[in-house]
């Protein structure tokens, strides 16, 4: 046997073998490369006997692997956790002169009377506080300063002023933000809006004759009517957010029924009116006498123009002895100096 000729026959194989392979490799090489990525070549690890042992070669380095940024995967505001900016707003102060009206302070700062009510929520119950010595907030907007309650929404500020979101949310130092939070003893700017003035309702004829509906009253008035007191010394005047006139008098002065009517109210009222009488005249109007030191009538009663009816005196919501006289048309409220004259 020719063991020359067989030998050097299965060194060819073996060399075609490897060399296939090693083409193969390559091929590999440049398909696992593509478009300039780098591949680690494979590099043998020693083996521990009995013990697996892992290939790092195949597992690329961890600054190697791309990091994805997908901002769409944001959690929203927790309720509960997200704080907002809170409103930061800057206004002036005012201390109310001797002499001082609303409408004159509304002109000395260019806003409108109603505003003086929006940046002090006090004067909205008696506007009689508006005394000498007393601080007013003067806004530097028209509309109202909400104090933010528990429980206040923006939709409900929307609700309660009759003024859009878009107003609100637009005035920049209300500093609201999506989901427009509201935070409780804050304050919250309300541009255009008028703060309500409470309006008390004093009884009917009807309740105090106890006689039921469409009663007849037993006098009606004359429908022109008499200054009620013996001073002019005027220490407001009419306006939005006080709906008569103050003059200022020595407690225990005469007070005077205005129109022949009939007594409905007389006593303690605790809407800031202190000691009050209210004169019901049988032909839609009403008189109120505020702030007295005492009665002479009693509800039910008739009176006739120029009668004493009282005294007055410096009870309520009052920073001085002064009578609260008002006038009622159909339960709206007028400017008394119109039939009395100021």
């Amino acid at each position: 046997m020719d063991y020359s000729s067989t030998f050097w026959k299965r060194a060819a194989g073996y060399t075609l073998l490897l060399c296939v392979g090693l083409a193969l490799f390559a091929g590999w090489r440049t398909v696992s490369g593509a478009e300039g990525t780098a591949v680690p070549a494979l590099t043998p690890t020693p083996a521990v006997a009995g013990t697996a042992v892992a290939d790092s070669s195949l597992t690329p380095a961890a600054n190697d692997v791309p990091v994805l940024t997908d901002n769409s995967l944001a959690p929203a505001p927790y309720p509960h956790t997200y704080q907002g900016k809170l409103p930061e707003h800057n206004y002036e102060t005012y201390v109310v002169e001797r002499g001082d009206t609303p409408v004159g302070i509304a002109e000395r700062f260019g806003i409108q009377t109603e505003t003086i009510l929006g940046g002090n929520p006090q004067l909205s119950q008696e506007s009689s506080l508006l005394q000498t010595g007393v601080e007013l907030i003067i806004l530097p907007i028209d509309g109202v300063l909400h104090g933010v309650q528990p429980g206040d929404t923006l939709e409900g500020l929307v609700s309660l002023y009759g003024v859009s979101a878009e107003q609100i949310i637009a005035y920049a130092p209300n500093n609201l933000e999506f989901p427009y939070r509201l935070y409780p003893d804050t304050k919250i700017m309300i541009p255009g809006a008028v703060r309500e003035v409470f309006v008390w309702t004093p009884p009917s004829l009807e309740s105090v004759r106890g006689t039921g509906s469409g009663v007849q009253p037993l006098v009606v008035g004359t429908g022109t009517f008499i200054f009620p007191v013996g001073s002019r010394n005027f220490t407001q005047y009419f306006w939005y957010g006080h709906p008569g006139i103050d003059i200022a008098l020595a407690e225990g002065s005469a007070v005077f029924a205005a129109d022949t009517g009939t007594v409905t109210y007389a006593g303690w009222n605790i809407y800031g009116y202190g000691n009050l009488i209210v004169v019901n005249h049988g032909n839609g109007y009403e008189t109120f006498y505020g702030h007295l030191n005492g009665f002479n009538v009693v509800p039910g009663q008739v009176v006739t123009k120029g009668q004493v009816i009282g005294s007055s005196g410096n009870t309520g919501n009052s920073s001085g002895p002064h009578l609260h006289f008002e006038i009622r048309i159909n339960g709206n409220r007028d400017d008394p100096c119109w039939y009395v004259g100021c």
